[in-house]
Parts: C-alpha cells; sequence; structure tokens
C-alpha cells in the first residue's frame, strides 16, 4: 500500500483501520468478541499499521482500546495507534449542551491520557487527536486545551498532537500553537465541505484523516457511483475510497468494519485506480 510519514516520522500506510465499531458505539451491532479480535489481527497481516482508536469506543462493557491490547500487544514495531480525548469524556458528554461539557477541562484531558496509556498498556501514546466537538457547536476556545496537551507531550506522554472537528480557523490557530500531525475531520464523495482545508493539510505535510468515508450511518451515495462500481466490478465503498485515496495524496483512511469480508475489501479498494474519467463522473 502506498504510505505516508504521520508526523513526519511514522511510516503508515494509506488505508487503516478504525476500531469504533468492534464496539457497538454510540449505536449499532457489534461483533463477538472472538470475530474483533480476529479481524484486528487480519488487518495488520494484510498490511494495516495505522489503527485509529479512544477510551471513548466501550459499550456494555466491551472497550475498543482492551480489544487491540488482547489481539496485538506486543504491538509490532512500526504499529501506529491513535486515539482522542476533548469533548467526550468517556462518551457521557455526547449529549450535553456545549457549556456543559467537560472533556476539554485540564484535568479531564489529563484523565483521558492516562486512560488511553493505561487501557493501550504502553508508556507514550503515538498520536492523540483533541477532539472539539461537533462543528455546529457554539463557539469553544481551542487555545487552552490544545496547550494542556502540549504540556502532556513534553511531559513524554504524547508523540504527536492532532485535531478532530474543526473548522479552518482552527486549524490556522492550532499549527500557531504546536506542531500538528493529522487533521480528522467529516469528509467524504458527498460531503466536500473540507476541499480547501484538505488542501491547506496538503500543502503543509499534514496528513487530513476524513471520518465516515463511506458515509457512517448514512449510506454513501452520488451520481454514478453504482454504475461505476459495477463497471470496475467492485462495490461502492470501494469505490468511495478510491475516490478519497486519489484525491489528495496527504488523506489517510480509517474505515471501520466488524465484518471479516468488508475488511479484506475495504483493503482491497487501496488497488483500485479510478481514471480522470471516473473521477469526472463522480462530480
Amino acid at each position: 500500500m502506498e504510505r505516508w510519514a504521520l508526523g513526519g516520522d511514522l511510516s503508515v500506510a494509506r488505508i487503516g483501520y478504525g476500531a469504533m465499531k468492534l464496539t457497538g458505539w454510540p449505536r449499532g451491532d457489534r461483533p463477538s468478541r472472538e470475530s474483533a479480535l480476529a479481524i484486528l489481527r487480519r488487518a495488520v497481516e494484510l498490511g494495516v499499521n495505522h489503527i485509529d482508536t479512544s477510551h471513548y469506543y466501550s459499550r456494555d462493557g466491551v472497550a475498543a482500546n482492551e480489544l487491540i491490547r488482547e489481539a496485538l500487544h506486543p504491538y509490532p514495531d512500526d504499529l501506529v495507534i491513535v486515539t482522542k480525548v476533548g469533548a467526550l469524556v468517556e462518551g457521557s458528554d455526547l449529549a450535553l449542551a456545549d457549556a456543559e461539557k467537560t472533556g476539554l477541562t485540564p484535568d479531564n484531558l489529563r484523565r483521558g491520557i492516562e486512560a488511553n496509556l493505561h487501557s493501550l498498556g504502553v508508556d507514550r501514546l503515538d498520536v492523540v487527536n483533541l477532539r472539539m466537538g461537533d462543528l455546529d457547536r457554539t463557539e469553544t476556545p481551542l487555545t487552552a486545551p490544545l496547550e494542556t496537551l502540549l504540556a502532556l507531550r513534553e511531559e513524554g506522554l504524547i508523540r504527536h498532537l492532532g485535531i478532530s472537528n474543526v473548522t479552518a480557523a482552527e486549524f490556522a490557530e492550532a499549527r500557531k500553537i504546536a506542531p500538528i500531525a493529522c487533521v480528522q475531520n467529516l469528509y467524504n464523495l458527498a460531503r466536500r465541505d473540507d476541499d480547501p482545508l484538505i488542501d491547506a493539510c496538503a500543502e503543509a505535510g499534514i496528513a487530513y484523516v476524513p471520518f465516515f468515508p463511506v458515509g457512517g450511518f448514512q449510506p454513501i451515495t452520488a451520481e454514478h457511483l453504482d454504475a461505476l462500481a459495477a463497471r470496475h466490478r467492485v462495490t461502492v465503498p470501494q469505490v468511495a475510497l478510491a475516490w478519497l485515496l486519489a484525491r489528495s495524496p496527504n488523506i489517510l483512511l480509517i474505515p471501520g468494519t466488524g465484518s471479516p469480508a468488508h475488511l479484506e475489501e475495504n483493503i482491497a479498494a487501496g488497488a483500485l485506480r479510478l481514471s480522470t474519467e471516473d473521477i469526472a463522473h463522480l462530480g
């Protein structure tokens, strides 16, 4: 698979794996524990060395970080685990008003870092994304929480910092405060609001990691998508992933799945090459 130097020094395959669906958090079905462990191990066998997770991802006693640790620890030398802290505290902030969210306080950011360190069984986190909450939130200052994480980085608990659910203005502000390794925002074939931000990240050598790359809880739809998939004899999600890889070399994918077959399909999307005409048909 094609690779990207995340943070400038962590070489990762451009197709990674998102662990959220292994827990069914915040809603949805989940695989059995045995299947979840097998999926994680198979992902690594297929060349995945970038796993996205969080201590948030936990439901009914099933936690993504603990599954990752059980399946893969001691970790391969080249495995990069990216986690997040911020506007959610173990999921409890999800339904609260912005003013009531406590995950961005210094104490809770430290608590989140410590929770990720402990559950993953590591002394330092490869990359931590500061999640700023949903983009329709009321104004939430980014400087103080990012400075908190920067201090934790200086303590040696974090290798690289990223930001998630941010605007272009917040991206520019964050770069004045700390080195930024990646941006994780909503983006896919049908949701392209972040086009200028992707280009700004590429120019700065910063990875852009789209969540819900194939639509998330809403199946992705776009004109000509079904016909294009049929012509290439692949699935619609594979076309959507291939389109993202073609969109910009700094885009890293973290499609999540609880299905071994879908995992294989997602990885295989890296071999799908869309022509200039294909891309033009998708708009």
